[in-house]
């Protein structure tokens, strides 16, 4: 088998991504969707001057000095008249700077003494949000491919948008193999084990805006393997185990059988260098995964992700930035290697520190784990200090 390199395997399964269909969402539903549009502003916002602070609003002209309160100025109930001189509002944060008022003096700067407020000299434009100081009408705010959280609703929200269009999201089945794989409350025998990796790439597929479903543990036969291919629903189905060439690694058989057309037969990766994807005889698209959780869930970093956001219209190549090295690292060998790493941030200085056992199968170090530290193939030996290529992991 050909070993591709991480970035051309990745491209190669990229090429046989579209992005599904568009469906209007109510805005409050669109949390972690991807936009199939722009949304541009349709008013200033504020669309109005605004006060910054409690306070008063008076002309500038006539502080320092004794103002006759002519009204009061609330957020949703602004004061109507045009200010003249030598008078002055009250008014609260957000509410709408009355006309002919052109600077705000905070409460506590203020002294009221019945219908009369005395005030300190006040420059122009003090406290005044000016309208349109967010944004301005028409001007574009979110752009397609862009991920909806709370900071991006918020922005569409206050463009007026109850309900935004986004990408359909793609359906994923999730198949793990082995006569070793037990689910939960089950009871493993002497040489099983908990089905680890299913349950935890269900919740990557659908933090990555993926409905997933995850069929049970599939046992090492030919024909139940195919069984299972068969039955799942989806636009992509992702095997965890199975994916090498041992006598009970059954999922390229099975594959075979279902008319597989193979785009990437492994990768010249550590770990995942079984990891393999094509397209089956329906249109379906199957990726392969294997069995040991750090190697599943490197390569869902490197290739998952990418794959969900290219259904839905984004980009999610893995971003790497740098970091240096805490301890010296060997020469690495002929593969990449994405090692399981703790990054620190600690007095302006990034600092990375690679787990010394980085054994595929340790869920435990995968678990405290924050990054993942790239070493290309064939690179040279690392001294404390030097810059190294970082993949951060989104970790609460």
């Amino acid at each position: 088998m050909k070993l591709l390199p991480v970035d051309v395997a990745r491209t190669r399964m990229l090429g046989k991504i579209e992005a599904l269909g568009q469906e209007d969402v109510p805005l409050a539903q669109a949390i972690g969707r991807v936009l199939a549009e722009d949304i541009a502003a349709a008013r200033d916002q504020p669309p109005f001057r605004a006060s910054a602070m409690d306070g008063w609003a008076l002309r500038s002209a006539d502080a320092p000095g004794a103002l006759r309160i002519v009204g009061e100025s609330a957020a949703g109930q602004g004061y109507a008249a045009a200010l003249g001189p030598g008078e002055a509002v009250r008014i609260f944060t957000g509410a709408a700077v009355p006309a002919g008022a052109d600077t705000v003096v905070i409460q506590e700067d203020a002294e009221r003494q019945g219908e009369t407020v005395s005030v300190p000299a006040s420059a122009p434009g003090a406290n005044v949000r000016p309208a349109g100081g967010d944004f301005r009408a028409g001007q574009p705010l979110l752009s397609r491919g862009e991920r909806i959280d709370p900071w991006r609703l918020c922005l569409a929200a206050s463009a007026g948008r109850a309900e935004v269009r986004v990408y359909a999201r793609p359906r994923v089945a999730l198949l793990g193999t082995g006569e070793e794989i037990v689910e939960a409350p089950g009871v493993p025998g002497p040489f099983q084990i908990y089905d680890s990796g299913a349950p935890a790439l269900k919740a990557m597929v659908e933090s990555w805006g993926g409905f997933a479903t995850k069929a049970k543990p599939v046992r090492d036969d030919l024909d139940a393997t195919i069984a299972a291919l068969s039955a799942a629903d989806a636009d992509l189905i992702v095997t965890v185990g199975g994916a090498s060439v041992g006598d009970h690694d059954l999922v390229r058989l099975a594959a075979e059988a279902l008319g597989l057309t193979l785009e990437v037969a492994s990768v010249n990766v550590r770990p995942g260098k079984p990891t393999f994807f094509g397209v089956l005889g329906d249109g379906r698209r199957l990726l392969g995964l294997p069995g040991n959780p750090a190697s599943a869930f490197v390569c869902a970093e490197l290739f998952l992700k990418p794959i969900l956001a290219a259904y839905q219209g984004a980009d999610l190549a893995p971003r790497l930035t740098s970091a240096r090295v805490a301890e010296p690292l060997g020469a690495n060998g002929p593969r990449e290697h994405w090692m399981r790493a703790r990054l620190d941030f600690d007095a302006g200085a990034v600092t990375v520190r690679p787990y010394r056992d980085q054994d595929s199968s340790l869920v435990t170090v995968f678990a405290a784990a924050n990054a993942l530290l790239r070493r290309p193939a064939g690179a040279p030996a690392a001294a404390p200090g030097d810059l190294v290529d970082v993949l951060p992991l989104s970790r609460g």
